[in-house]
Parts: structure tokens; C-alpha cells; sequence
């Protein structure tokens, strides 16, 4: 079932033969529940044991082949707001800030146009650079970009140019989202005095240190309640909000919604993993 609730049919997996090859998908914008990753993860072993197989993952998809062994000592390519969360979680797969990543066996993209541009480099290799330029210009691509080209980023959450200690502070707040860093000890970080570090937040990014800091933590708060089933409460401590309640109203003050409701209306009806005792509405 996809987000917009348009459901789609597929073989089953358990129909599919490891001796004969071909090529397996996965296509996730979400974790599935632990009872279908348990299941999942054992046909994805059968037919990863193979070699004839070729094992593919886009958007969160690549997380789900990590967490069954099967990404273990191969490159791959991940939507870049989960970047560091899965080479964090997931240490023997290599996960690119490319577009996308076609590694023996194992390809990946991370999400949207690139899957398009994964897919007809994966053609290109089987089939002839002809045959994937015929498939492009069939589906109105004008330019194959290369796996190398990095993810675009949203401006609002890149570095501000012209500032290296601004970058610099912006690179410590991303990196220390469950254990937030008091200003000063940024400042003193990056070589600069409180007030001159909030007179580079107030110049570059109108807006001031503990602000930006916070709208970071809540931001990524929001993706991992729509992109994983992570519980409230361990959602709360991984960007850094020790108290549950606080957490709550931060998030209903800035979102106008709470996380339970946030999840409520954002995760598809599989079991969810938190309980009713983590509820921290």
C-alpha cells in the first residue's frame, strides 16, 4: 500500500526461484512493522544468497537490506536526511551522498528522479549504453546523470556560503542532535565568541543560535516520526528532548500538532512499536 493509498499487487516472494535470476526491488518510504521485516528479511536472504540475483533498494529501502546483513562490506545510496542515521546504525555498509550506487550485485538509489537514473545505468550495463539512451528518451530524460553527482539539498538546510565558522557551527549542531551543545561550548568550538556567533546566525540565516538549533532537532524529530517506527519517547531522546511532556509541547508549539497525532496521520496502519505507555501526548 503506498502513502497515497493507491495499493499495488506483486508476485509474492515466496514464489520466486533463487536459481533463476533477476532483480528485486525494494521501495520504501517507511520501516515496515518488525513482524514484516522478520518475514521480508528471510526471503531477502534467500535470493541474497544467490548471486544471480540483484538486490535493489530505493528511498528508506536501503536501511531495510542493512538491517538483515545483506548491504554488509557494499556501497549504497540512501535518501540524504537518513544518511547519518544509517551509517551510524549500520557501520559495514558504505552509504553514499550520491544519487545513486550500483555495487556487484547490490544497487540503490535514494529517492525520486534518481531511481530513474539508477535504473537506466543498471540497463545500460546489461543491455548497451544505446539501449538505456533509447529507454531515457522514451521516458524524456534529457541528460543520464551519474551515480557520483551528489543528492540535491534543500538551501534552507545547507551551510550558509560565505561563512566557514558559521558552517562549521551549523556541521556541530546536525552532528550532536540527541545531546544539543550549550552555545557557548559551539562558539568556543568554532573560534568565536557567543555574541559573534549569534551575529552570524542573526546575518546569515535571520535567526539566532538556540532557534535554528532547535527548529534542527524538531525537524529531524518529524522525519523520523514519518519515516520509522521508532517509539515516541526514543524519537524524543534522539533529538534530544529528555522529558516527554517538553517534547510534546515543543513539538505541538512549533507543528501545531502533537507527535502522536503527527504519526497518527502519517504512518500506515501497520503495527506500530511504541506502546500505549510511551505515549507522551
Amino acid at each position: 500500500m503506498s502513502q497515497c493509498g493507491l495499493a499495488l499487487t506483486a508476485e509474492p516472494l515466496a514464489n520466486l526461484n533463487p536459481g533463476q535470476p533477476g532483480l528485486l526491488l525494494l521501495i520504501a518510504d517507511e520501516r515496515p512493522s518488525e513482524d514484516a521485516s522478520r518475514q521480508l528479511g528471510q526471503h531477502l536472504r534467500r535470493l541474497g544468497q544467490d548471486g544471480d540475483w540483484v538486490l535493489g533498494a530505493c528511498g528508506t529501502g536501503a536501511q531495510v537490506l542493512a538491517q538483515h546483513g545483506l548491504l554488509d562490506g557494499y556501497r549504497a545510496a540512501i535518501d540524504w536526511q537518513l544518511q547519518a542515521e544509517a551509517a551510524e546504525r549500520y557501520p559495514g555498509t558504505v552509504f553514499s551522498p550520491g544519487l545513486y550506487e550500483l555495487d556487484r550485485n547490490r544497487i540503490s538509489a535514494g529517492a525520486g528522479a534518481a531511481v530513474t537514473d539508477l535504473l537506466l545505468h543498471w540497463l545500460g550495463k546489461r543491455h548497451g549504453s544505446m539501449f538505456a539512451a533509447e529507454v531515457a528518451v522514451a521516458l524524456g530524460v534529457e541528460r543520464l546523470r551519474g551515480g557520483d553527482e551528489r543528492q540535491p539539498v534543500p538551501a534552507s538546510t545547507q551551510p550558509a556560503v560565505g561563512s566557514v565558522r558559521l558552517k562549521d557551527a551549523l556541521e556541530l549542531m546536525a552532528a550532536n542532535l540527541a545531546e544539543p551543545l550549550p552555545a557557548e561550548d559551539i562558539a568556543q568550538l568554532v573560534g568565536v565568541s557567543r555574541r559573534q556567533l549569534e551575529r552570524l546566525f542573526r546575518q546569515h540565516l535571520d535567526t539566532f543560535p538556540s532557534r535554528y538549533y532547535l527548529e534542527l532537532r524538531l525537524k529531524h524529530a518529524r522525519r523520523q516520526l514519518k519515516q520509522t517506527t521508532l517509539s515516541i519517547q526514543q524519537v524524543g531522546l534522539a533529538c534530544g528532548f529528555t522529558s516527554g511532556s517538553h517534547f510534546s509541547t515543543t513539538y505541538r508549539n512549533y507543528f501545531g500538532c502533537t507527535p502522536r497525532e503527527e504519526r497518527a496521520r502519517n504512518t500506515m496502519p501497520l503495527v506500530e512499536s511504541y506502546n500505549a505507555g510511551e505515549d507522551l501526548e
